[in-house]
């Protein structure tokens, strides 16, 4: 375990650097743009630290890591950390299972990401849950790690995927989750899966304003033979629509690329899409 002094610091870092962030939505600067490395998962998994350095070459203003950083050592991730402030990058959040949320893992997950110097702590997974009563308990674990979160200027958050916006006894699970949940927990919208599964993210974010800190830009085609393996704006996502409801009424405070393909290789992908992001978006 860390040092208290060591987290206390760490603490103080993430209040921080927060602040600008939420701040910059409402004041209409840049909006950060960070890349979620399970788009370039192979190639991280390869090599992490020249991964991370190519990420931010491109021009990414951040990363988020997904559910195998649980794993690391804390002085494996304080040298992951010593490389983001290096290259003038932050992790803005991390991907979870549901392990992370166990009351025996949550403190391991709260050291980590105080290390990392992320935000936000995100449920990308539920793992299999069963009726509507199922995501009623979700939504409890979800409001209890952000009650002991927030004094430590951390958020929890729920990546959603089609499951959730697909219907189960008359009742989508994200509707239960977000009714169920403080404002305090982080609606990360998956604009992709969310389109996939037949439900209209604009309406998605108008319905629940301010819960959107995170939004995940994955676009996603109805043509069977690409899905998921198209760049932002070769699919079916409204992303002006989409821009202007995160912004407005969602307060994004950062955009995440996700890419699951496309016609090119995972790191050419990347960069593809942070060119199309920009052109889609005039930041």
């Amino acid at each position: 375990m860390m040092s208290r002094d060591f987290t206390s610091r760490r603490s103080f870092l993430a209040l921080a650097a927060a602040a600008p962030l939420a701040s910059a939505a409402r004041r209409g600067k840049r909006i950060p743009l960070g890349l979620e490395l399970y788009s370039v998962r192979n190639e991280l998994t390869q090599d992490l630290m020249g991964t991370v350095r190519a990420v931010a070459k491109m021009g990414y203003d951040g990363v988020e890591f997904y559910a195998p950083y649980f794993d690391w050592t804390a002085g494996y991730a304080q040298e992951v950390r010593k490389l983001l402030d290096d290259l003038g990058i932050r992790c803005y959040s991390t991907h979870n299972s549901a392990r992370s949320f166990a009351p025996e893992n949550l403190a391991r997950a709260i050291e980590l990401n105080q290390i990392l110097g992320s935000k936000i702590i995100v449920m990308a997974s539920a793992g299999k849950v069963e009726k509507l009563d199922g995501w009623k308990a979700v939504a409890e674990s979800l409001s209890q790690a952000a009650e002991k979160m927030k004094p430590l200027g951390l958020r929890a958050g729920f990546h959603n995927h089609q499951t959730e916006f697909r219907p189960i006894e008359g009742r989508r699970p994200m509707e239960v989750l977000a009714a169920n949940t403080t404002k305090d927990v982080v609606l990360q919208l998956d604009v992709g899966t969310c389109i996939e599964a037949g439900s209209d993210p604009v309406a998605w974010i108008k319905g629940n304003p301010g819960r959107f800190a995170s939004i995940h830009c994955k676009d996603w085609s109805p043509d069977p033979a690409k899905g998921y393996k198209v760049l932002l704006g070769e699919g079916a996502a409204r992303w002006k629509k989409i821009f202007k409801a995160a912004e407005k009424i969602g307060r994004v405070e950062y955009y995440l690329i996700e890419q699951e393909g496309s016609a090119y290789p995972p790191m050419e992908t990347a960069e593809r899409s942070l060119a199309a992001f920009r052109k889609l978006h005039g930041a």
